[in-house]
């Protein structure tokens, strides 16, 4: 294979290439698109010079043809010319040079038939090298298109495998967190809270059943003091008649 032809394998492999799987498979996309636009951008340098010289040996091929072509008809009019005159030789009785001038009526008509040949070997090379430029145009053509759209898409395409990779990070922060579920972290906390709390209501309850047994202390307390004074007073009031009824009885003493 020369390397014109791998060239020109290169323009149809990269005219059909999909560029969006290119990228689902690359590990950096911003890298990966500019390593693309590079080549890109080169393999159409070096596939414009092949093509431009395929198109140039066309040309030649052409050009050679067509002169082909035009020897060809110069060489029958001579052979018409040389002809003519040997007619009119031998109708004039120059036998020998009518004969001279059908002789190179034949070299002409051979020199002719030699062109046509050519001509006529050459017509399905140059349409096979047409269709190959067409072809290679087309190729061309299609990678400038690509080259154009890629760099034209190439901040849109980095900013949505970024977005991407955002979003990966975000789904495997929330796996995360499904795995680890803080809920039950905060139940265990309540339950903590919640003994706290009914610690400090059993400490509230005790030191409010010592103080009612202290007031009750004092009420029994008071009770037996109003119950004393009474006594008292009843002793006393028993003396008191005591002492009324003896002056009663003895008004002289």
């Amino acid at each position: 294979m020369t390397a014109k032809q791998s060239i020109f394998g290169r323009v149809a492999t990269l005219a059909k290439a999909n560029i969006n799987a290119m990228l689902d498979r690359a590990e950096d996309p911003q890298k990966m698109i500019d390593q693309l636009i590079r080549d890109y951008t080169n393999n159409i340098a070096e596939a414009e010079e092949a093509v431009a010289q395929t198109i140039g040996n066309l040309r030649l091929a052409e050009q050679d043809y067509r002169e082909d072509l035009a020897a060809a008809e110069d060489w029958g009019n001579k052979a018409l010319a040389a002809s003519s005159r040997a007619d009119q030789m031998r109708a004039a009785g120059d036998a020998a040079g009518a004969d001279k001038f059908d002789n190179l009526a034949k070299v002409a008509l051979s020199k002719q038939i030699s062109a046509e040949s050519e001509a006529k070997q050459a017509e399905p090379t140059i349409a096979s090298q047409t269709e190959v430029v067409e072809k290679l145009k087309t190729g061309l053509t299609s990678m400038k298109s690509k080259l154009g759209d890629l760099r034209s898409r190439r901040d849109q395409l980095v900013a949505r495998a970024k977005s991407a990779e955002a979003q990966a990070s975000v789904q495997g922060a929330i796996s995360s967190i499904n795995v680890l579920d803080p809920s039950s972290e905060l139940s265990r906390f309540e339950d903590k809270v919640r003994r706290e709390e009914a610690r400090v209501a059993g400490h509230a309850e005790i030191a409010a059943s010592s103080l009612d047994a202290q007031f009750e202390e004092l009420e029994a307390d008071a009770g037996q003091i109003e119950i004393e004074a009474r006594l008292a007073a009843l002793k006393q009031r028993a003396i008191s008649g005591q002492t009324t009824a003896a002056q009663i009885e003895s008004p002289n003493a």
